[in-house]
């Protein structure tokens, strides 16, 4: 299935690409927003990180035109600065990251990452890792599958769902995705099962954001990101979830405000400390109806962008 990049135009353009500017995209996926922002290039560079080698793998095919202009980096955006500090790298002009599973990742059967297909339970965007969906599914207890249930996929069936999980695989381990999607169906309600949407959804997601370390990764991606954006430099970033979202919208307000200060400290205007960075999108930026047409991913995207400000 050919994978379409999500917001291409409206997130590489966000940048105001410098010709001669140093980029960084933290997840390349495909390549379909590298190639983009490459075209735009003239002694520029791009940056591109994925820890799914699949992916490097197929995006080395996909951008052989012009592979001058990239360096593919296998790894998490979480180690950003230290892989762009190898490279010589300590400042940017533009960073990029599409936070969704690719495509290609939920389509493989193999992978694990679908209800759609039966396989074995996996989820691990980087396969050279430890822990998978198996392990979580099988060795965590109660309170832990309780937890990550709740907080990562806002399960309010969560309870029930980790109590029968807890009771299947005392009588053997639940290997499989099909195996997973009869077990939570036998937790939930009549009502819940015959409601619009996949039942397991809530908990695929959950188990994704935890093999993964999704969230975790944010956090100090995002650190990472506008630390290393020069003056007038841009981060731009797609979410696909509200936990996503609410973490890029928090950091983003948080890095955009000015310090606090006591209105009954006297300071003159001229030495009150300004915030260091501006938010480009004051909401965020959605798909056009042209592209949620032809493209289902996109209904949930939002777009999200800061800019440091110039000296």
């Amino acid at each position: 299935m050919k994978h379409t990049s999500v917001l291409l135009n409206e997130t590489v353009d966000s940048l105001e690409v410098k010709d001669n500017g140093i980029y960084v995209d933290g997840t390349l996926g495909r390549g379909g927003h590298s190639k983009y922002l490459i075209s735009k290039l003239k002694t520029g560079h791009l940056y591109a990180f994925d820890k799914d080698l699949q992916a490097i793998k197929e995006s080395t095919e996909n951008l052989k035109d012009v592979l001058p202009f990239i360096t593919m980096i296998h790894n998490d955006f979480r180690s950003m600065r230290d892989e762009l500090q190898k490279q010589g790298v300590e400042s940017v002009d533009g960073i990029m990251m599409d936070l969704g599973v690719s495509s290609p990742q939920f389509d493989d059967p193999t992978r694990g990452f679908s209800y759609r297909y039966d396989a074995r339970l996996d989820m691990r965007m980087d396969s050279t890792q430890q822990l998978d969906a198996y392990q979580v599914v099988n060795t965590y207890s109660f309170e832990q599958l309780v937890r990550i249930l709740r907080e990562y996929g806002e399960e309010k069936f969560a309870k029930q769902i980790a109590r029968a999980i807890e009771k299947q695989r005392l009588q053997q381990p639940i290997e499989t995705t099909f195996q997973l999607v009869d077990v939570i169906k036998s937790a939930l309600p009549e009502k819940v099962l015959r409601q619009k949407g996949h039942p397991a959804k809530q908990t695929f997601q959950a188990l994704r954001i935890e093999v993964n370390d999704e969230l975790g990764a944010l956090k100090k991606g995002l650190q990472d990101a506008l630390s290393l954006l020069k003056p007038n430099g841009r981060c731009a970033v797609i979410t696909f979830h509200s936990l996503e979202d609410r973490i890029v919208k928090n950091v983003f307000k948080e890095y955009s405000l000015a310090p606090y200060i006591d209105p009954r400290i006297p300071i003159k205007a001229s030495e009150i400390q300004q915030a260091d960075y501006q938010l480009i999108t004051k909401k965020p930026i959605t798909a056009s109806d042209e592209e949620l047409e032809e493209n289902h991913r996109s209904h949930s995207a939002k777009l999200r962008v800061i800019k440091k400000k110039g000296d």
